[in-house]
């Protein structure tokens, strides 16, 4: 650990950087009706990080007309689902009556709690045309006292979502939930989260404060750059997980970089509680997941219409 200052915000402040315990490279994975993800965890190798439960990237992918895929009717218990779009269309609906789209940079963050069966498919428009497809899907694990809360959905459209950027204007970030650059997010999260979308040009600095009892890491989705108080290089599909050991986290692109670096950062306190999980169902114990399956075959997640 050492002191550095602050860069690429109004004031400079000393921090503690974390160090980077380990890099992980995503494996290539089906998911829902056939479409391809990126996945740095849950995989053989890291099956969860605490509070987080799984990150998939969806693409990006060139789709032709008629043949992009989704997720058909599925049930989820126990966690929230939050999709961030960057590229494409979907449209969603579940069994309590809920229905919308997602545009390129909108965001959905869903609170399964107590159950709800969902539908979540490219939208009509674009199962005709075609197009780009890019996004994320993130699981976010509930405390036990809250996983079987009523569901509810916070959907937050590209032009709400808030944006800050650097004094220097190389790093831009989109905040989803948490802070940063003086932005704060819209999103009301059941424990303190923290997600991050920078953009970060060659030669950007930005030094982000983490609090010193979160979980951390950076996905790495487009370009290169380095990591933490070690510099550490990571580069598209590979995740760095950062040491509890600073209370804030460096990222960087050289200044000889070609291109812009797209990270997400995320962060959150650990739960610290057992994870009893069968596909769509997170709980705490084995008797709960049970309970989990024996209430969605009895139709009691309800059944979209």
């Amino acid at each position: 650990m050492q002191d550095n200052l602050q860069s690429g915000v109004g004031i400079a402040t000393r921090a503690r950087l974390r160090s980077v315990s380990r890099v992980v490279s995503s494996i290539q994975t089906l998911e829902g009706g056939g479409f391809l993800v990126r996945r740095p965890f849950p995989t053989r190798t890291l099956d969860n990080f605490d509070p987080f439960l799984l990150l998939d990237e969806m693409g990006p992918m060139e789709v032709a007309p008629g043949e992009a895929k989704g997720a058909p009717a599925h049930p989820h218990r126990g966690f929230e689902t939050v999709t961030y779009l960057l590229a494409g269309r979907m449209q969603h609906k579940d069994s309590a009556g809920n229905a919308g789209k997602l545009g390129p940079g909108d965001v959905q963050w869903m609170t399964a709690g107590a159950g709800v069966v969902h539908d979540e498919m490219p939208d009509d428009q674009f199962q005709r045309q075609g197009g780009r497809m890019h996004g994320f899907q993130l699981w976010v694990n509930l405390p036990r006292q809250d996983k079987m809360m009523k569901p509810r959905y916070q959907e937050v459209s590209s032009s709400s979502l808030p944006v800050a950027h650097s004094a220097d204007g190389l790093v831009e970030v989109k905040v989803i939930a948490g802070q940063a650059l003086g932005a704060r997010a819209v999103i009301d999260t059941r424990t303190p989260i923290s997600y991050l979308h920078f953009t970060v040009a060659p030669g950007g600095v930005v030094v982000q404060p983490v609090p010193e009892n979160y979980n951390a890491f950076a996905y790495v989705f487009a370009g290169a750059g380095q990591f933490g108080v070690d510099q550490r290089a990571g580069a598209a599909g590979q995740m760095l997980a950062f040491e509890r050991d600073g209370d804030a986290v460096r990222i960087a692109n050289a200044a000889q970089g070609t291109e812009s670096l797209s990270v997400l950062l995320l962060a959150g306190v650990p739960l610290g509680e057992p994870i009893a999980r069968y596909g769509p169902f997170v709980m705490n114990t084995r008797a709960e997941i049970k309970q989990a399956i024996d209430d969605f075959r009895a139709g009691r997640m309800g059944q979209i219409d």
